[in-house]
């Protein structure tokens, strides 16, 4: 490594922010991280561990960082679970020792026991570093000098920073601003230096908001690698894909910041933007303007993932997809595209919508003629881009501003030839080189149908485009509150027929037909916490009283669409979200661990000898309260229902899918 006075000088001076490859190490974040933030007990637990080099290399490598040599005197939280984990991740070498600050004048290491010795400073040891980052929330963060790192990737030096939990690169650019209406092509830098410092815009939707120079995407990790990392030592990488009805939001979204999740879970997470509305999926009757942009940015991104998300600790063959609604729709429109085969190996589609009503179109594709008839031919009409010889010209001189603010919009994606080649996710065939969970909230269709303000069944129903449902199947309860009830009876309706069912015999067809090899993780959540402006429903809140004035989640409520977002990247108090009784900060910590292990095994049921490690006792004790989460398979159709404490059981409401035409041989 360089002379220690080179690297002093250069931090003293500020004239670079280090690097794995300017001061010739691994950097690793730990932290006993049990997602209470600021205020847990364990907040200053946090260490930064380097590769292994001499006693006063340590030091000065501390110094790079702003930071010192880690020292038992300090007064900080016990580090002793990030000893373990170090003793659980090296198991050849269980009593190594790192550098930490001296007594004195004397050199002192600690071994993964936690044992203080003396060590002469020329031998070549691991550090400690003492890791006093800031942390972050939804609305701060500290990107002054003093938390920058840079990590060189695509043939450029990014400049991200870290918190007390993560590294964090934001906005990175996977594709140039594509010519509208084309698809995007891979960035590639031109070797100079660019800020990861900032989100960068998302898409254009209605209202005004984004930019048409939106691919980018960002990434949190908690281990930059030096020049040549070890397989074992990258972490399984897990891709989110954002909601949105294909027609709003965005990979910069807090709910879903994944500093929690890559921090706890020890993964690499990477949220992404994509074309959104008319920009991102219109096709038209040309022959070249064939839709799909959006899917394509998806693609496009999985491949920057693939080339480069190993220059930030991420195993490019241990990549999860995984996405909510609209976001689900991708991860399910990936695993039928024959562009993006190979590309991940893993997929979590979260309340995949389906079936009837507004769901359909999200899993079964239209054609380009039929997409024409529902939008394509509306919107040209809207622009006054009739005129067959230049519609797609005139539709790129309107603002995009406008064609996403349109009362049509054209949010599908269809059957293209290339990116989509059926109407349909294949359940038939050879085995798909993907291992699957996937699952519902309870009542993920409750702000789908939306609150009735009639007691008429009929206009209610009709007026929302659901069947009326066979009444000694889908009963209405006998309440004061008749609008409540005909919710209870519709929210249920609208469930199994836009997610319930279809999830089901997705995961029914794939399993006997041998396309899903060998098992499916299936859930149901029945405890949410809901997102914040949207649905906006008081029905998907727990009842508020005086003893829990935030609301009583072991109460009857709805379990709403879009309620399991918080819980999945651990992020409730990173919101300043409360926490509305004792069991929810331990299953937000359950779930977060259960989702972290299927992108690290594909299998929910985390490591027994990790979560000791980890010391994560919470959900050690829920894995010996309920069991093991069972996969389905191809004999026995189960699920996990998911609450505190969680337990297995069958599929649910097979009888009512069978009314609806949509029973588990739906795909058969």
């Amino acid at each position: 490594m360089p002379p220690f006075w080179v690297l002093t000088l250069l931090s003293a001076a500020g004239l670079a922010a280090p690097s794995p490859k300017s001061i010739h190490s691994d950097i690793t974040l730990l932290i006993d991280n049990d997602l209470q933030g600021p205020n847990s007990p364990s907040a200053n637990s946090g260490v930064i561990v380097l590769a292994a080099r001499s006693y006063r290399g340590a030091i000065t490598t501390c110094e790079a960082f702003g930071e010192h040599l880690w020292s038992p005197d300090l007064g900080a939280s016990d580090i002793q679970a990030s000893l373990n984990y170090l003793k659980y991740k090296e198991a050849e070498n269980p009593r190594a020792q790192y550098w930490i600050a001296p007594s004195g004048n004397r050199s002192r290491s600690v071994d993964t026991s936690g044992v203080v010795s003396w060590s002469p400073p020329s031998v070549d040891l691991p550090a400690l570093c003492t890791q006093s980052a800031p942390f972050s929330s939804g609305s701060f963060k500290n990107t002054s000098e003093q938390w920058r790192v840079t990590v060189e990737s695509n043939n450029e030096v990014l400049t991200g920073f870290r918190d007390r939990y993560s590294f964090r690169f934001l906005g990175i650019r996977y594709a140039p601003q594509p010519e509208r209406f084309t698809y995007s092509v891979p960035h590639i830098g031109q070797g100079g230096k660019v800020s990861a410092l900032e989100y960068g815009s998302q898409c254009v939707q209605a209202g005004g908001v984004g930019s048409e120079d939106c691919l980018f995407l960002n990434v949190w990790t908690t281990f930059l690698p030096g020049s040549d990392p070890g397989k074992k030592d990258l972490r399984p990488v897990m891709v989110w894909i954002h909601g949105g009805a294909f027609t709003g939001g965005t990979g910069n979204d807090p709910t879903a910041d994944g500093g929690n999740l890559a921090s706890r879970g020890d993964v690499v997470v990477v949220d992404i933007n994509y074309r959104l509305t008319t920009l991102g999926f219109l096709a038209l009757k040309d022959g070249k303007t064939n839709g799909n942009y959006g899917l394509a940015d998806q693609i496009n991104a999985l491949d920057w993932v693939r080339r480069n998300i190993k220059d930030f600790g991420g195993d490019p063959d241990r990549v999860t997809i995984f996405g909510q609604s609209a976001g689900a729709a991708s991860v399910r429109a990936l695993m039928a595209s024959p562009k993006s085969i190979g590309k991940f190996a893993g997929a979590i589609p979260v309340s995949s919508l389906g079936g009837i009503n507004y769901g359909t179109t999200y899993s079964k594709y239209y054609t380009i003629d039929e997409e024409m008839e529902v939008a394509g031919n509306a919107i040209l009409k809207a622009t006054n881009c009739t005129d067959a010889s230049s519609q797609v010209n005139c539709l790129r001189a309107v603002s995009g501003d406008v064609l996403a603010s349109l009362s049509t919009v054209a949010r599908y994606p269809v059957v293209d030839g290339t990116y989509l080649i059926s109407d349909s996710l294949e359940l038939k065939g050879p085995p798909l080189p993907v291992r699957i969970m996937m699952g519902i909230t309870r009542d993920d269709g409750a702000p789908i149908i939306g609150y009735p303000t009639t007691k008429n069944e009929t206009a209610y129903l009709e007026a929302a485009g659901f069947p009326i449902p066979p009444p000694d199947l889908y009963p209405v309860p006998d309440m004061d509150n008749k609008t409540l009830a005909l919710f209870n009876m519709s929210s249920r309706l609208a469930t199994d027929g836009v997610f319930r069912c279809i999830d089901q015999a997705t995961v029914y067809t794939g399993l006997r037909s041998g396309r899903f090899s060998p098992n499916v993780f299936f859930y149901e959540f029945n405890r949410t916490y809901q997102t914040s402006g949207w649905p906006g429903l008081d029905v998907c809140e727990p009842p508020k009283s005086a003893e829990h004035p935030h609301g009583d989640p072991s109460k009857e409520y709805f379990k709403c669409h879009s309620g399991e977002l918080y819980y999945i990247f651990g992020n409730l108090a990173r919101q300043g979200l409360p926490m509305r009784d004792e069991n929810d900060l331990l299953f937000e910590q359950f779930v977060l661990d259960s989702f972290a292990s299927f992108a690290r095994t594909y299998d929910p049921n985390p490591a027994m000898g990790l979560l000791q490690a980890r010391g994560y006792e919470h959900t050690i004790r829920e894995l010996h309260t309920a069991g093991l989460w069972l996969p389905a398979t191809k004999d026995i159709m189960t699920k996990r229902t998911l609450q505190w404490p969680s337990f297995q059981g069958p599929f649910t409401e097979v009888e009512q899918c069978e009314a609806l035409n949509l029973g588990l041989n739906y795909y058969e």
